[in-house]
């Protein structure tokens, strides 16, 4: 790590600490344009991100060169621009990262990072400050610290609120990280509502869409039919290790409480089913599927519910030979 000295900050200019926002006394050696409270904070800091953002952020924080015409200072812009969005996707993707293998504290100075230079690109008010907002909630629910959690909630949904371009997925994320705060808080009635219904329901239509999309395919002249039945989720591989996680957790809570309410059950066990069929888990897509559709039939459930399952079973069989018997039989069966 590189050493850590003294400020001198001229008379009247106020610099704050990149991880805690307090008066800043030292600064980051390296980078000279990274200002910390104490050393604690600029070792939390180099150990998240700052180690691999530093030099980095240079052309970010100090004055831009002088420019012969208009055109080199439109394109020193976009060059500028283009830096924040790298680091935006790059700070939120460590500090994502952390996340998952349940390192909360290291998790933070990389997502304070991505939420300022969000703001620095967006402004205050874009639903693209959300995801940020979400990752800090999520590592300060499992650093203890709820009421830090609940303002950064408070700020997602109220930018949620405001907003006509709200993905599925950000709705999601949101959904689940109120689900743990209100777990957290023992309020289990708000954390069912919102780890079990609004979360599921977005998944589904999100992932039918794509099942959809290939059931008609089927239809097409062959040529046609092997680009649309290629299986894509349509999400990265970090968006899709949260959706197995936050899907994963649903279903586990309502499996323990099926008897509840056996119809989200079987949604979710339809949902998760898609989400493994897209990302080519087939084995496991078929039996999450196969137990919705048990469960479907001995609950004589809604005709229609029970045909889009045996469709999703077969369109599993089509692209794995091994469940294409077990299929059959199930088909023969509803008929």
């Amino acid at each position: 790590m590189n050493e850590v000295y003294p400020l001198a900050v001229p008379k009247g200019r106020k610099l704050r600490c990149e991880v805690c926002e307090a008066p800043a006394e030292r600064v980051c050696g390296a980078c000279t344009v990274t200002y910390y409270c104490d050393v604690a904070h600029q070792r939390a800091d180099w150990a998240s991100i700052h180690e691999k953002i530093c030099q980095l952020l240079i052309p970010l924080r100090t004055t831009m060169p002088f420019y012969n015409s208009e055109e080199e200072r439109r394109h020193g812009r976009e060059q500028l621009l283009q830096r924040q969005k790298h680091l935006i996707e790059l700070c939120y993707k460590v500090a994502q990262k952390y996340l998952f293998e349940g390192k909360h504290e290291e998790s933070v100075p990389a997502a304070l990072h991505s939420l300022r230079f969000r703001i620095n690109v967006y402004g205050l008010n874009s639903v693209q400050l959300v995801p940020a907002y979400l990752l800090l909630a999520e590592a300060s629910i499992g650093l203890g610290h709820v009421v830090q959690a609940e303002e950064y909630l408070s700020q997602a949904q109220w930018t949620v609120l405001k907003s006509s371009d709200c993905t599925d997925e950000i709705h999601s994320l949101l959904h689940r990280n109120l689900g743990l705060l209100y777990t957290a808080k023992e309020n289990y009635k708000e954390a069912r509502f919102h780890l079990a219904n609004d979360v599921t329901d977005i998944w589904h239509a999100f992932l039918d869409q794509h099942i959809q999309r290939q059931l008609h395919a089927r239809k097409k002249p062959l040529d046609i039919l092997a680009k649309e039945m290629e299986n894509d989720t349509g999400l990265d591989e970090p968006q899709e290790a949260e959706a197995v996680h936050i899907l994963g957790t649903i279903l586990e809570f309502r499996e323990h409480t099926a008897k509840e309410k056996p119809e989200m059950t079987i949604k979710i066990l339809k949902t998760v089913a898609m989400l493994h069929y897209l990302m080519m888990n087939l084995s496991k897509a078929h039996e999450l599927a196969q137990k919705a559709y048990l469960l479907s039939k001995e609950l004589h459930y809604k005709e229609e519910e029970c045909a889009a399952l045996q469709d999703l079973l077969d369109l599993i069989a089509s692209k794995n030979p091994v469940t294409w018997k077990a299929s059959k039989f199930f088909n023969n069966q509803s008929h």
